[in-house]
């Protein structure tokens, strides 16, 4: 079967499931997205990845990855090969010394592997066409609809800069990724305008 490659194209809260997460990968010669509902610690596992956080302590994945590191094991990819009563599963496939082997993993955690490897992600044909949704560029109303954000943005309006900073790092040593990233975004988009 040919593999179709995907990229992450969104990871936003769940539309259709309270208390979770959507990841969406979307095809790199396509039109077509592949919505994948994960809970909020895998959410938060492919973010601080994504967005090149360091925690104080290693995640669950990143010590995953520094095991594999350590004992030479290269992530070459990362197949969601399956899908089965709305389940996805996915293999990681490593490489060692030449010899190639495969070890199944839920999805989430497959594609927080690939983010910290930089790895590719494939998927086959007839799970696009069980669970992708395909998307016109014209076709907003849709888009909207599977990666729409239900969670108001933090008004950080009434921080300085100083206390920004001061927040990041107290929400980073709580190991609270998601609000340290929005934090981030702030205090950059502060400093991007000074910089003006």
């Amino acid at each position: 079967m040919k593999k179709i490659d995907l990229e992450i194209v969104a990871l936003s809260h769940s539309v259709t499931q309270s208390h979770n997460y959507a990841v969406v990968l979307g095809e790199t010669s396509g039109n077509r997205r592949l919505p994948i509902v994960i809970g909020g610690f895998e959410a938060q596992a492919i973010a601080v990845a994504m967005e090149r956080m360091i925690p104080n302590r290693p995640l669950t994945h990143d010590l995953f990855k520094n095991t594999l590191d350590t004992f030479e094991v290269d992530l070459k990819e990362v197949v969601i090969n399956n899908l089965l009563d709305g389940i996805f599963y996915a293999q990681l496939v490593c490489e060692r010394d030449g010899q190639e082997f495969v070890i199944d993993s839920r999805t989430s955690d497959a594609i927080a592997m690939a983010v910290r490897f930089k790895s590719p992600i494939y998927t086959f044909d007839f799970i696009m066409e069980q669970a992708g949704v395909v998307l016109d560029d014209s076709d907003d109303e849709v888009k909207g609809s599977i990666i729409a954000e239900e969670v108001n943005p933090d008004s950080f309006d009434q921080y300085s800069l100083k206390a920004l900073k001061k927040m990041l790092d107290d929400v980073l040593e709580n190991e609270d990724y998601e609000r340290a990233a929005k934090i981030r975004d702030e205090i950059n988009n502060r400093e991007s305008k000074s910089d003006d």
